[in-house]
Formats: structure tokens, C-alpha cells, sequence
């Protein structure tokens, strides 16, 4: 069971994005038992006042929270807003029992409140990151990553990074052809690595000189990951001079040309991990790594686990070592 918390005075897009990724029913996926969703509040019936001007009322008290499986917090009513005792105790219940902490955006205030975020690295929206650290001084907060995984805690940047977040747990319970699919259907990218920048200098819906051919090497080096990739192969796709070219693709996307041919590549192996066929040095060369053993590295880096570990995990019949 997932509980998510609603609160007065919040914003309704992270609760949405829950409700889309955990909410929805799932025919898609055949008959794979799907999350039972319960939107959750300390108190459950009452109205509570929305961004935009509308209520909204859940039907669940904070005993539900404490007894689920996952709790995610949303972006709280403002980084500096008191939290309740009876809160911190629903939350330091679920969390004794066992249960995934998560937080989106000023959500990680609340974690924070309730000491569960003490001696970890964590992230929120790159605005309310040094009030964190300023508020929090025992915590390692990351202003620069899309969201942070502790194993039991997990926190992520703003709002549209819950969407990362969220479905970084459909393909750590599910799978990644699982976490594709669920993807498809929000219409939105199945991976974006949790260490990718948040901030990224051009303005949503601005597009540089250029960002036409870099968009078109991108989707050039998605169909062609298993061959030699290389920033000036790249460059001469889009048509561009490198030193543009890593300029132009660094203020689109975050991230270096090869920081993201590397996320693509060990995203598109875990299918081929979770099919069980081929051993790890196939699936390596497969989706264009040099050596099983770079492939190893990065696999690592990207998913806190082995391919093997991970092919454990999710296969469901006899894997090769």
C-alpha cells in the first residue's frame, strides 16, 4: 500500500503525479497486482484548501499512513511550516515498521522535522536547499540532483522530479519494462538518472540555436547505442562544431553528451537483464559498452547494485551467470 499526505494549503501537482503513477488502475500491465493508493490526511473528511482556489478532502487518517508500505510526502504548504507532532509520529511509525519514506520537493522538510533525513545526503527543489542545510545541519543536502536514494528514504528535487522519483520505485518493485510502460502511458522519458543536474540553464520551452540538431543526435544515439559513440560522432550528426555541440547539449539536457549515452546504454540493458537471456558480458556488448567490466562500473554507479544483483531481482526464469 502507498499512503501519500494531503495538507491545507498545498500544491496539487505532486499529489496528482502520485495518484497517475500509483493510483491509476493498470489493464495494460494484464494481471500484475498493481499498489492500492490511499491519499491520507491528519484530518481525514475535511476540506482542504488547494493552489488554484478549490478543496479537496481524503478519506484517510494518519493511522493508514503509519500502517502503509510507502509514504510520500509532497511539497509541504512552505519550507518553513511547523510540523505536528502527531505527524512526526505517523511518519517515525511507518518507518519502524519497515516502510519507504519519500518526500518531493519542500517534502523533504517534513522528513527532515521528524529526524529521518539526520547523517544522510538528501535533496529538495534546488530554491529551498540551503534552508535545509541551514535548518538541518546534519544533513548532506545536494542542491544538484534529480533525487537521492537511501534505501529506506528517498528524497527528490521539484515538483516535475517526483515524476523520476515515482517511477525510480515502479522499476525498483516491478521492473524497468514495467516502469517503461507506466512511462508511456504519463508521456514522459522511463529514465532520467537520479544523479542528472536540476537545474538546467535554458527555460522550459526555449530552445537555443542549435537544440535542433542536438535533439536529432540524441534520438540518432538511441538507435544506435550498441555501436561506437563519441562526442564528435555526435556533433557530426547534428551538424555542429564539438565546442557547440557540448555547449548547445549541456544547456539542453544537464549533462554531458556522454554522461547521457552512458544512462541511456545501462537503461536500456535492464530489460535485457530482467529477460534472463545472455550472460552480462552480451548484455554489456549489446547495448554498446567496451568491456563487461566498464558496464559493471557505471551499471553500479547508475542503480546502487550489480547486473547481476539486479538480474536476481526481477528475472523470473533461469539466468546465465
Amino acid at each position: 500500500m502507498v499512503a501519500v499526505l494531503a495538507f491545507d494549503g498545498m500544491a496539487p501537482f505532486e499529489l496528482g503525479v502520485v495518484v497517475e503513477v500509483f493510483g491509476l488502475s493498470r489493464p495494460e500491465l494484464g494481471d500484475l497486482p498493481w499498489y492500492e493508493l490511499r491519499v491520507c490526511a491528519e484530518e481525514p473528511g475535511r476540506d482542504l484548501r488547494a493552489v488554484g482556489g478549490f478543496t479537496l478532502r481524503a478519506g484517510y487518517g494518519l493511522d493508514v499512513l503509519a500502517a502503509a508500505d510507502t509514504v510520500i510526502v509532497p511539497g509541504a504548504a512552505g519550507a518553513g511550516a511547523e510540523v505536528s507532532p502527531a505527524l512526526v509520529e505517523a511518519l517515525l511509525r511507518a518507518h519502524a515498521r519497515g516502510a519507504r519514506l519519500v518526500s518531493i520537493c519542500s517534502g523533504a522538510f517534513v522528513l527532515a522535522a521528524a529526524g529521518l533525513l539526520e547523517g544522510r545526503r538528501a535533496t529538495t527543489h534546488w530554491r529551498y536547499a540551503r534552508a535545509l542545510a541551514e535548518r538541518y545541519s546534519g544533513i548532506e543536502v545536494d542542491p544538484g540532483v534529480l533525487y537521492v536514494d537511501n534505501g529506506d528514504v528517498l528524497t527528490s528535487a521539484g515538483s516535475a522530479a517526483g515524476i523520476d522519483l515515482c517511477l525510480y520505485l515502479v522499476r525498483a518493485d516491478h521492473g524497468a519494462a514495467v516502469a517503461n510502460a507506466v512511462a508511456r502511458r504519463f508521456v514522459v522519458p522511463p529514465h532520467r538518472e537520479g544523479g542528472q543536474a536540476q537545474f538546467i540553464e535554458a527555460a522550459v520551452g526555449e530552445i537555443a540555436p542549435g537544440d535542433d540538431g542536438v535533439t536529432r543526435s540524441m534520438d540518432w544515439a538511441l538507435r544506435h547505442l550498441c555501436t561506437p559513440l563519441s562526442v564528435p560522432v555526435l556533433a557530426r550528426v547534428a551538424c555542429m562544431s564539438e565546442r557547440s555541440y557540448l555547449r548547445h547539449f549541456a544547456r539542453r539536457n544537464g549533462v554531458s553528451p556522454m554522461r547521457w549515452v552512458i544512462a541511456q546504454r545501462v537503461a536500456a540493458s535492464l530489460p535485457l537483464l530482467e529477460s534472463g537471456e545472455g550472460t552480462v558480458d552480451e548484455v554489456a556488448a549489446a547495448v554498446g559498452f567496451d568491456t563487461a567490466a566498464t558496464y559493471r562500473h557505471h551499471f553500479t554507479r547508475q542503480m546502487r547494485t550489480t547486473p547481476t544483483a539486479y538480474r536476481k531481482t526481477f528475472t523470473r526464469v533461469p539466468a546465465h551467470p
